[in-house]
């Protein structure tokens, strides 16, 4: 079965790019999700839309499992092939064919790395929005089809706000453009969105067109150290309250101040309970001025401390201290287990809290960060992974978390996904009909089953 496979996919990419070599199969067994893994039979790079349209045909045809993939460097297990078949890999269409100053907008294909986007926008003098935490790795294509925030989300939104139109193939080989190069288009139910954030499992997206902004004229950045997290909460709300929404609102509890501080040497006050950075950007003057009215309202809400970044370079420092959260907490064990959820911003003191009683009941470090903003937060356990009985707990202590963050009206997961990581929980979060719809959708995009089987719809 293995050596047909091969011989069909050479014959539409060309040989050089499949291989089923126990080593790349191994490589591609798992993604970014610690604790998933499954083995393919074949990984095929395909080249262009057609190609991955005469693979899927033919995956159709056969009945085999496909798995689209680009970085791998999903947090929900979204990549990774429960159901054997084929990875297939869209980092070969990895070209910006167009970066429009007139329309504010580009066309890339998919397996383009977020931040050479960013890039590319920022030579043309335009800003493209979406910043995820793996923005250095993760690609377009990936993005798109996890709708992934960021941490900018609060002003600008996530990356569904900014994909005007797609190119995508069904799983019967069809090649369907949705959307285009316009910001008002209702013709027809709209595709793009429901691809968009779909993992994989209604689509292969190849090509997306995305929506671009002027590039602020200037950024500030600061930092707010408080004694408990329910008066950083407090800030924040104060914050959105005045009318200011910043570009920057992320948080770190007492845990992962700890831990990002032995890890990079920041300088960050290892006495405060909670770390809020906040940042703007725009007209140098309306920065200023928002950035000095978040100090004061800080100040009013019992801040420790607060400090502005006075130069780019301690900016970007501060900047760090949050996108190096995981890493410096994955130093403390060598199994890390992030997941996110969201809840409203009033609550999300109280969803900390209790993101902490869980842990202490389990006995497990669970350290948590993220967008304060927006209510979604990245609860962190770091275990020993030889310790099985330990991974149970983590296990029944994450099923807790997200009943808890559905209680206080919020959701499962605010950006990373759902994938098989969060699949057990979803009708939770949606409710058996809702699910139901789910599927029958699907199987009106792939009536053979074989995308990303076991995932969403499945």
């Amino acid at each position: 079965m293995t050596a047909k496979l091969a011989e069909a996919l050479a014959g539409i990419v060309g040989p050089e790019h499949v291989s089923v070599e126990p080593g790349a199969l191994a490589a591609h067994a798992r993604d970014a999700t610690p604790l998933f893994d499954a083995m393919p039979q074949a990984v095929v790079h395909p080249g262009s839309a057609e190609e991955v349209a005469a693979i899927l045909r033919y995956a159709t045809a056969e009945g085999v499992p496909v798995v689209p993939r680009g970085a791998g460097s999903n947090l929900c297990a979204g990549t990774v092939p429960l159901h054997g078949g084929i990875v297939l890999v869209l980092t070969r269409l990895n070209r910006i064919l167009e970066v429009s100053r007139d329309e504010l907008l580009a066309r890339v294909q998919t397996g383009v790395p977020t931040a050479k986007l960013a890039a590319a926008a920022a030579e043309a003098g335009l800003l493209y929005a979406p910043d995820p935490g793996s923005h250095t790795v993760s690609t377009v294509g990936g993005n798109v089809a996890t709708c992934a925030g960021g941490l900018r989300g609060l002003k600008y939104g996530v990356t569904r706000n900014y994909v005007l139109g797609l190119e995508a193939v069904l799983p019967t080989g069809e090649i369907i453009r949705t959307g285009g190069r316009l910001w008002k288009d209702v013709a027809g139910y709209d595709l793009t969105r429901l691809l968009t954030g779909s993992e994989g499992t209604l689509a292969v997206i190849t090509e997306a067109t995305v929506a671009l902004l002027p590039k602020p004229e200037t950024t500030g950045t600061g930092v707010a150290y408080f004694p408990t997290l329910a008066d950083a909460s407090r800030a924040v709300t104060a914050v959105i309250a005045s009318g200011i929404v910043p570009a920057t609102l992320e948080f770190l509890d007492q845990k992962c101040i700890a831990a990002v501080e032995e890890f990079a040497g920041l300088g960050l006050r290892a006495d405060a309970g909670a770390l809020l950075l906040f940042g703007d950007d725009g007209q140098a003057a309306t920065v200023e001025g928002n950035l000095a009215r978040i100090e004061g309202i800080c100040a009013d809400e019992g801040a420790l401390e607060v400090t502005l970044a006075e130069d780019v370079a301690r900016a970007d420092a501060l900047l760090a201290a949050r996108r190096c959260s995981l890493p410096a907490l994955s130093r403390l064990g060598s199994l890390t287990v992030l997941e996110d959820v969201s809840v409203p911003r009033h609550r999300l003191a109280g969803m900390v809290a209790r993101i902490d009683e869980i842990a202490a009941a389990h006995d497990l470090l669970i350290a948590t960060f993220g967008h304060a903003g927006d209510g979604n937060l990245h609860p962190t356990c770091v275990l020993d992974p030889d310790d099985g009985e330990a991974i149970e707990r983590c296990h029944q202590a994450f099923a807790e978390i997200f009943s808890a963050a559905i209680a206080l009206d919020g959701t499962i997961t605010g950006e990373h996904g759902v994938g098989a990581a969060k699949l057990p929980y979803l009708e939770e979060r949606l409710g058996g009909d809702q699910v139901a719809l789910l599927g029958r959708i699907k199987r009106a995009f792939d009536p053979a089953g074989i995308l990303n089987p076991g995932k969403l719809g499945s």
